[in-house]
């Protein structure tokens, strides 16, 4: 019955959950420094900041084994947690349902629906995010420095956490998690770039400051991924954070709008 999985389906399942691979991928970065004192605000304890306060925007497209193929995008802080540098996933937008709830549920990426695209002319390239009517990131660059092929391994830093039944607080503590993805590239570009971040009431990018922009990259890649719980935070804690990476529900009151006195 496909409401209740038999042992070979659960297996079948658990396997695309423990072993995660996107593939075909070609990724759009750009690299930029902002204040110290932002950094130290949007990340969650027990995260800390590294030495430079970099952020990094991404806009790419991927093929998978678990989630079809997808466009998507994030804003990443570089962070570092038990001296293992990797970055913060503060922000991150897919191009449908499947890949946000996949990614939302099992590493507790803060996934959102929204629109992106990704544009190779040449040398030149261009990625953006829309979301709500607003393009909330704008990527731009010219890259003619051609670094190759390579094979590397970084680190994602997400939190899973719940929301309590009551709509007070969360359920339990916040779980840090750690994404281990090895990365082949088969291609890869660098040069100069930029970046426009705008925001709304629920996606708060233009808070950001972009400083300087440290350098735009491209790559052509797989990424194969395993992700491990690594330490928890407070509940009480973590709670600022858990709102501020969902949407405002309160924003989206539409039925006091429709109040309107009784003559």
């Amino acid at each position: 019955m496909g409401f209740v999985k038999s042992s070979e389906e659960i297996a079948r399942i658990e396997h695309a959950l423990s072993f995660p691979r996107f593939v075909g991928g070609q990724m759009l970065s750009v690299e930029f420094t902002t204040d110290e004192s932002v950094i130290a605000e949007v990340l969650p304890p027990p995260l800390e900041a590294v030495e430079a306060p970099t952020v990094r925007a991404m806009v790419g497209r991927w093929q998978s084994n678990c989630v079809g193929d997808f466009y998507g995008g994030s804003i990443y802080v570089a962070a570092r947690h038990e001296g293992i540098d990797g970055e913060y996933v503060l922000a991150m937008y897919m191009d449908n349902d499947v890949p946000t709830i996949y990614g939302r549920d099992l590493f507790g990426e803060p996934k959102k629906v929204a629109d992106s695209g990704l544009l190779r002319r040449g040398d030149a390239f261009r990625g953006y995010i829309d979301r709500g009517g607003v393009r909330i990131v704008e990527l731009q660059a010219e890259m003619n420095n051609d670094t190759g092929a390579f094979d590397a391994e970084g680190y994602n830093f997400n939190f899973k956490a719940r929301p309590a039944a009551d709509g007070q607080g969360l359920e339990e503590d916040a779980i840090l998690t750690r994404a281990k993805f090895d990365v082949h590239a088969t291609a890869s570009l660098e040069g100069a770039g930029s970046v426009v971040l705008r925001g709304t009431v629920h996606d708060p990018l233009d808070e950001l400051p972009v400083r300087s922009v440290i350098k735009a990259s491209y790559m052509e890649c797989d990424l194969i991924g395993k992700c491990e719980a690594v330490a928890t935070t407070p509940a009480d804690v973590f709670l600022p954070f858990h709102y501020g990476r969902h949407d405002d529900w309160s924003a989206l009151d539409t039925e006091s709008a429709r109040l309107v006195p009784v003559s």
